[in-house]
């Protein structure tokens, strides 16, 4: 399936991060009043997250088999379905039983969306041949900000207010952003170069190497670090501001929308940011900063302070996810992935060199995305579940972890650097 620009596509891939980020902030940011809504403590909603995490890596597994098979775009479309039903089953639920099971639908739909969107823009970063990992999560982060605005200034309605978020979901599932270009095909969020099956003259294909797995496990420690300190901000900040600072109920999304602004603008740049200073100076330097945020707020005398904290920790850790994907992207890929096949692309969408992306090139880098990809949630776990049980008596213990474990970006960081696309 030949498409016209890389335009299009990269609007979709952009689409379904947003919704992605929108849908995911806009279930934490309520978080308290579920909580409440339910009389679950700390402990209870670790256990919660623990089995959304867990369900989130069987959704990246199932990403990984199907992608294969039918492509990653309508594995993403899936995902987003699926999340236009949880979404209602959680803010809806008439009883702690459909809650359960709303989340643990998500849990699913999370795994699915983080896989293959990723795995789409992996592919249109080596059809692009320069750096839009960043932005892509950029987007993300868009989405996660508009989501932490639209609860600060509804948080004084009641919970089920937030079943209108399975509105955007289900507008960009069923979009077609990308331009027919086959007689009745239907492309969604993503897209899928060549078709399921289909593989290139024999010519054309390069000769499989083992991947390599070692660089790519250094620079899954970095993504399961950032993880880490990404749930404690995104999932306990809000906890964190209520319990422990008893801050108006309307304002506990302050922990998550400072830190996503400054996470979108560091983002935005990301692809500039890299070119002029290097991953691993950012990626140092980044790491210094974010304990030294997390550090002040585990020991914020007021929620103001600790919001401060939350500001300086989004900028800081911004480029790590978006960078760890590129990384393990182009580790993935191989030598190829800096020749003229993911370098400079014509319009339509090919190489330069006018040969023909092979179907088991991709299947081969998708496969590594979806396994790279559950590096996510063990971080996540550790976010999730290890602050909750570390803080159940007092939270500020479980900021202080995080803290100390962020710094081992500093030695991770060279890792990140294998290969980098340069902005051209």
């Amino acid at each position: 399936m030949r498409i016209s620009s890389l335009t299009g596509a990269r609007i979709a891939v952009a689409a379904a991060f947003f919704a992605q980020g929108f849908v995911f902030i806009s279930l934490t940011t309520r978080l308290p009043r579920f909580l409440e809504q339910w009389g679950l403590d700390e402990v209870a909603l670790s256990l919660l997250l623990l089995m959304m995490v867990l369900l989130a890596g069987v959704g990246s597994l199932v990403a990984e088999r199907a992608a294969h098979r039918v492509g990653s775009a309508p594995m993403l479309r899936l995902g987003l379905a699926l999340m236009v039903v949880a979404v209602p089953a959680i803010t809806l639920a008439p009883a702690v039983g459909f809650f359960v099971g709303g989340v643990a639908l998500y849990g699913i739909a999370l795994g699915l969306v983080d896989a293959t969107s990723n795995m789409q823009a992996v592919d249109l970063e080596h059809r692009y041949g320069r750096p839009i990992l960043p932005s892509s999560h950029g987007y993300w982060t868009t989405g996660g900000i508009i989501a932490a605005a639209i609860a600060l200034a509804t948080g004084h309605l009641s919970p089920e207010v937030g079943a209108f978020v399975a509105v955007v979901p289900l507008a960009i599932a069923f979009a077609r952003f990308v331009p027919r270009v086959v007689p009745g095909a239907d492309v969604g969020p993503g897209v899928d170069v060549v078709p399921p099956h289909q593989t290139a003259p024999s010519d054309a294909a390069p000769v499989p190497t083992p991947v390599p797995w070692k660089p790519i496990w250094l620079v899954g420690a970095g993504l399961v670090v950032f993880y880490m300190v990404d749930t404690t901000a995104s999932t306990w900040g809000p906890v964190y501001l209520a319990r422990s600072f008893d801050a108006p109920g309307n304002l506990v999304a302050l922990a998550t929308f400072p830190y996503l602004v400054t996470s979108i603008v560091v983002r935005l740049a990301g692809g500039a940011l890299v070119t002029r200073f290097g991953v691993t100076p950012l990626l140092r330097i980044g790491a210094v900063v974010a304990s030294g945020a997390l550090a002040l707020v585990a020991l914020a005398p007021t929620w103001q302070v600790a919001v401060a904290g939350f500001t300086v920790l989004g900028a800081a850790v911004a480029l790590v996810a978006p960078l760890s994907f590129s990384a393990a992207g182009r580790i993935a890929a191989g030598p190829t992935a800096d020749g003229p096949a993911a370098g400079d692309a014509t319009t339509d969408g090919t190489p330069a060199d006018g040969t023909t992306s092979a179907e088991p090139d991709r299947a081969r880098t998708d496969a590594v995305i979806a396994r790279f990809n559950q590096f996510n949630y063990v971080g996540a776990l550790l976010g999730a579940v290890l602050t909750g049980f570390v803080g159940a008596d007092n939270l500020r213990l479980g900021f202080a972890l995080p803290a100390v474990l962020v710094l081992a970006l500093v030695p991770l960081a060279p890792a990140f650097a294998r290969g980098a696309l340069s902005r051209r």
